[in-house]
């Protein structure tokens, strides 16, 4: 059975240019052309994966009002962001909203494939069946693969599985330096450099909004970022 791909855009040359590229590769295609319309069919089928841009006909952040909506019907559905704007801003506001991902439309078509492939191996990943030694402590850190949660002090840390994915692959190994490729690996997803340093500034943000002194993400400046445990300074 054909993933399910919901592309939401305006410009109807644009999304055709998408929707043809995604039918070659298989995916199962539905375009909407606004806000509204999208929400609709939303409420009543989840698609698989959607790719959302952020200004829709008269709704200039009409994509961002999307997203927020999307990922309170379903936590751990695959969006990506596919517009024009490129701005630091309009990149943190697309991630911290819950996004996996944050494209501009000069991407390439075989990259944006890419990415949407990569995505979908991490959601076939989730479905695998899991080994019990699936949870990881790490001092007030508690995660547990199986569940896809985190705790941090005994409260529920909201992490996408983007992000969840980044923590579960520091925390692993404490003191360990991982660099953004294996973090782009662990999380089975293709992401630039910026976008994995705007999905630690948001884990940090997560973790510091229930624990305003956590301090456990360090960068290692030029290298990656390590997991270091509360007690060792």
């Amino acid at each position: 059975m054909s993933r399910h791909v919901v592309i939401v855009e305006d410009e109807e040359a644009i999304a055709q240019n998408y929707c043809d590229a995604l039918q070659r590769q298989g995916y199962k295609v539905t375009h909407y052309r606004s806000r509204p319309e999208a929400s609709e069919a939303f409420k009543a089928r989840l698609p698989d994966l959607a790719i959302i841009d952020i200004g829709l006909g008269a709704e200039v952040e009409g994509g961002f009002e999307l997203c927020r909506e999307l990922r309170s019907l379903a936590p751990e559905l695959p969006i990506i962001f596919l517009t024009a704007r490129d701005s630091e801003f309009d990149v943190v506001s697309g991630l911290r909203l819950g996004a996996d991902d944050y494209l501009t439309k000069d991407i390439s078509q075989p990259h944006m494939l890419a990415r949407i492939t990569a995505l979908f191996r991490r959601i076939d990943a989730l479905q695998q069946p899991i080994s019990k030694d699936k949870e990881i402590a790490r001092g007030k850190l508690t995660l547990n693969m199986d569940r896809m949660s985190v705790q941090w002090n005994g409260n529920m840390v909201d992490l996408t599985v983007t992000e969840l994915w980044i923590v579960h692959s520091l925390a692993q190994h404490p003191g360990h330096v991982k660099n953004r490729q294996q973090l782009m690996d662990a999380a089975n997803v293709v992401l630039d450099d910026n976008t994995i340093t705007s999905h630690i500034k948001r884990i940090r943000k997560k973790f510091k909004e229930i624990d305003d002194s956590f301090d456990c993400i360090q960068t290692a400046y030029g290298m990656g970022y390590r997991w270091v445990l509360e007690n060792a300074g």
